[in-house]
Protein backbone atom coordinates (compact mmCIF):
# COMPACT_ATOMS: atom_id res chain seq x y z
CA UNK A 1 0.00 0.00 0.00
CA UNK A 2 2.90 2.32 0.74
CA UNK A 3 4.19 1.98 -2.87
CA UNK A 4 0.76 2.89 -4.22
CA UNK A 5 0.67 5.98 -2.02
CA UNK A 6 4.06 7.03 -3.31
CA UNK A 7 2.85 7.13 -6.91
CA UNK A 8 -0.19 9.11 -5.83
CA UNK A 9 2.00 11.49 -3.84
CA UNK A 10 4.41 12.04 -6.75
CA UNK A 11 1.57 12.58 -9.22
CA UNK A 12 -0.10 14.97 -6.79
CA UNK A 13 3.10 17.02 -6.49
CA UNK A 14 3.44 17.22 -10.28
CA UNK A 15 -0.23 18.22 -10.63
CA UNK A 16 0.36 21.02 -8.11
CA UNK A 17 3.60 22.23 -9.71
CA UNK A 18 2.54 21.97 -13.36
CA UNK A 19 2.10 25.20 -15.28
CA UNK A 20 0.66 24.69 -18.76
CA UNK A 21 -0.11 28.13 -20.17
CA UNK A 22 -2.34 28.67 -23.16
CA UNK A 23 0.33 29.47 -25.75
CA UNK A 24 -1.82 29.01 -28.85
CA UNK A 25 -4.09 31.67 -30.35
CA UNK A 26 -7.07 31.20 -32.65
CA UNK A 27 -7.33 34.33 -34.81
CA UNK A 28 -10.87 33.59 -36.00
CA UNK A 29 -12.37 33.00 -32.56
CA UNK A 30 -9.96 35.41 -30.83
CA UNK A 31 -9.16 33.09 -27.95
CA UNK A 32 -6.09 31.49 -26.41
CA UNK A 33 -5.87 27.76 -25.83
CA UNK A 34 -3.35 25.09 -24.87
CA UNK A 35 -2.40 22.18 -27.07
CA UNK A 36 -1.18 18.69 -26.21
CA UNK A 37 2.34 19.94 -26.98
CA UNK A 38 1.95 22.83 -24.51
CA UNK A 39 1.03 20.41 -21.73
CA UNK A 40 3.96 18.12 -22.56
CA UNK A 41 6.37 21.05 -22.65
CA UNK A 42 5.22 22.07 -19.17
CA UNK A 43 5.32 18.59 -17.64
CA UNK A 44 8.62 17.24 -19.03
CA UNK A 45 10.88 19.14 -16.59
CA UNK A 46 8.74 17.94 -13.67
CA UNK A 47 8.87 14.36 -14.91
CA UNK A 48 12.67 14.58 -15.10
CA UNK A 49 12.80 16.07 -11.60
CA UNK A 50 10.80 13.14 -10.18
CA UNK A 51 12.37 10.46 -12.45
CA UNK A 52 8.97 9.62 -13.93
CA UNK A 53 7.68 9.25 -17.48
CA UNK A 54 4.44 9.76 -19.37
CA UNK A 55 3.54 7.40 -22.20
CA UNK A 56 0.90 8.31 -24.78
CA UNK A 57 -0.80 5.66 -26.91
CA UNK A 58 -3.72 5.63 -29.33
CA UNK A 59 -6.21 2.95 -30.33
CA UNK A 60 -8.79 3.25 -33.09
CA UNK A 61 -12.35 2.09 -32.37
CA UNK A 62 -15.26 1.88 -34.80
CA UNK A 63 -18.74 2.52 -33.41
CA UNK A 64 -21.76 2.60 -35.76
CA UNK A 65 -19.56 3.32 -38.75
CA UNK A 66 -17.74 6.23 -37.08
CA UNK A 67 -14.10 6.10 -36.05
CA UNK A 68 -12.94 7.18 -32.61
CA UNK A 69 -9.38 7.66 -31.40
CA UNK A 70 -8.94 6.44 -27.83
CA UNK A 71 -5.89 8.11 -26.31
CA UNK A 72 -4.31 6.79 -23.12
CA UNK A 73 -1.95 8.87 -21.01
CA UNK A 74 0.04 6.73 -18.56
CA UNK A 75 2.11 8.13 -15.70
CA UNK A 76 4.88 5.76 -14.60
CA UNK A 77 7.23 5.91 -11.61
CA UNK A 78 10.82 4.54 -11.64
CA UNK A 79 9.64 1.33 -9.94
CA UNK A 80 7.11 0.69 -12.73
CA UNK A 81 3.88 1.70 -11.02
CA UNK A 82 1.40 3.25 -13.44
CA UNK A 83 -1.71 5.40 -13.33
CA UNK A 84 -3.57 5.94 -16.62
CA UNK A 85 -6.38 8.07 -18.00
CA UNK A 86 -8.15 7.83 -21.35
CA UNK A 87 -10.06 10.19 -23.61
CA UNK A 88 -11.87 9.75 -26.91
CA UNK A 89 -12.21 11.96 -29.98
CA UNK A 90 -14.32 11.19 -33.04
CA UNK A 91 -12.98 11.69 -36.54
CA UNK A 92 -15.09 14.00 -38.67
CA UNK A 93 -16.40 12.52 -41.93
CA UNK A 94 -14.51 15.18 -43.84
CA UNK A 95 -12.64 18.30 -42.88
CA UNK A 96 -11.87 20.77 -45.60
CA UNK A 97 -8.17 20.98 -46.42
CA UNK A 98 -7.14 17.80 -44.55
CA UNK A 99 -6.21 14.41 -45.93
CA UNK A 100 -7.01 11.22 -43.98
CA UNK A 101 -3.66 11.14 -42.16
CA UNK A 102 -3.99 14.77 -41.07
CA UNK A 103 -7.56 14.14 -39.91
CA UNK A 104 -6.50 11.17 -37.77
CA UNK A 105 -3.48 13.08 -36.44
CA UNK A 106 -5.66 16.03 -35.46
CA UNK A 107 -8.11 13.71 -33.73
CA UNK A 108 -5.24 11.98 -31.91
CA UNK A 109 -3.82 15.29 -30.66
CA UNK A 110 -7.26 16.32 -29.40
CA UNK A 111 -7.84 13.02 -27.56
CA UNK A 112 -4.31 13.05 -26.11
CA UNK A 113 -4.79 16.60 -24.84
CA UNK A 114 -7.89 15.56 -22.91
CA UNK A 115 -6.25 12.39 -21.57
CA UNK A 116 -3.40 14.59 -20.26
CA UNK A 117 -5.94 17.05 -18.85
CA UNK A 118 -7.47 14.22 -16.86
CA UNK A 119 -4.13 12.85 -15.70
CA UNK A 120 -2.77 16.21 -14.53
CA UNK A 121 -6.11 17.76 -13.39
CA UNK A 122 -6.05 20.56 -15.95
CA UNK A 123 -9.36 22.37 -16.28
CA UNK A 124 -10.13 23.57 -19.81
CA UNK A 125 -13.64 24.84 -19.17
CA UNK A 126 -12.66 28.30 -20.42
CA UNK A 127 -11.10 26.95 -23.62
CA UNK A 128 -12.80 27.41 -26.96
CA UNK A 129 -13.38 23.65 -27.12
CA UNK A 130 -15.99 24.06 -24.39
CA UNK A 131 -17.34 27.53 -25.18
CA UNK A 132 -21.06 27.87 -25.81
CA UNK A 133 -20.91 28.98 -29.42
CA UNK A 134 -24.24 28.45 -31.16
CA UNK A 135 -22.55 26.79 -34.15
CA UNK A 136 -20.27 24.58 -32.03
CA UNK A 137 -23.30 22.38 -31.38
CA UNK A 138 -24.42 22.36 -35.03
CA UNK A 139 -22.45 20.27 -37.44
CA UNK A 140 -25.11 19.34 -40.01
CA UNK A 141 -25.53 21.37 -43.15
CA UNK A 142 -29.33 21.10 -42.84
CA UNK A 143 -29.25 22.63 -39.35
CA UNK A 144 -27.23 25.63 -40.54
CA UNK A 145 -29.62 26.12 -43.47
CA UNK A 146 -32.55 26.05 -41.02
CA UNK A 147 -30.78 28.69 -38.92
CA UNK A 148 -30.27 30.86 -42.01
CA UNK A 149 -33.91 30.46 -43.02
CA UNK A 150 -35.10 31.54 -39.58
CA UNK A 151 -33.42 34.96 -39.89
CA UNK A 152 -35.85 37.73 -40.82
CA UNK A 153 -33.74 40.72 -41.89
CA UNK A 154 -30.83 41.31 -44.25
CA UNK A 155 -28.84 43.02 -41.50
CA UNK A 156 -29.27 40.05 -39.16
CA UNK A 157 -28.46 37.63 -41.98
CA UNK A 158 -25.26 39.48 -42.89
CA UNK A 159 -24.28 39.72 -39.23
CA UNK A 160 -24.76 35.95 -38.85
CA UNK A 161 -22.67 35.31 -41.98
CA UNK A 162 -19.89 37.66 -40.91
CA UNK A 163 -19.71 35.98 -37.50
CA UNK A 164 -19.81 32.36 -38.67
CA UNK A 165 -18.58 32.18 -42.28
CA UNK A 166 -15.02 31.07 -41.48
CA UNK A 167 -16.26 28.44 -39.03
CA UNK A 168 -18.64 27.06 -41.68
CA UNK A 169 -15.94 27.12 -44.36
CA UNK A 170 -13.53 25.27 -42.08
CA UNK A 171 -15.94 22.52 -41.03
CA UNK A 172 -17.69 21.62 -44.29
CA UNK A 173 -16.45 20.12 -47.53
CA UNK A 174 -16.66 22.27 -50.67
CA UNK A 175 -20.02 20.96 -51.96
CA UNK A 176 -21.75 21.44 -48.60
CA UNK A 177 -20.20 24.88 -48.19
CA UNK A 178 -21.48 25.87 -51.65
CA UNK A 179 -25.00 24.71 -50.71
CA UNK A 180 -24.87 26.80 -47.53
CA UNK A 181 -23.73 29.86 -49.53
CA UNK A 182 -26.57 29.26 -51.98
CA UNK A 183 -29.06 29.07 -49.10
CA UNK A 184 -27.64 32.31 -47.69
CA UNK A 185 -28.06 34.05 -51.06
CA UNK A 186 -31.57 32.65 -51.57
CA UNK A 187 -32.65 33.78 -48.10
CA UNK A 188 -31.22 37.24 -48.65
CA UNK A 189 -33.07 37.58 -51.96
CA UNK A 190 -36.33 36.37 -50.38
CA UNK A 191 -36.02 38.94 -47.59
CA UNK A 192 -35.32 41.71 -50.11
CA UNK A 193 -38.30 40.64 -52.21
CA UNK A 194 -40.55 40.80 -49.15
CA UNK A 195 -39.25 44.25 -48.27
CA UNK A 196 -38.05 43.19 -44.82
CA UNK A 197 -34.71 44.98 -45.01
CA UNK A 198 -33.99 47.21 -41.99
Amino acid sequence: MEDKLSIVKILSMIQTELKAPKNQFNKFGRYKYRSCEDILEGVKPLLAQHNCIVLLTDDIHEVNGRFYVKATASFQTPDGQTISTTAYAREAHDKKGMDDAQLTGSCSSYARKYALNGLFCIDDTKDADTRNNDLDKVMKKSDIIKMLNSIGTVDALESFWKKHNKFIEKHFIAGEYDQIISSFSDRKQLILNKGLKN
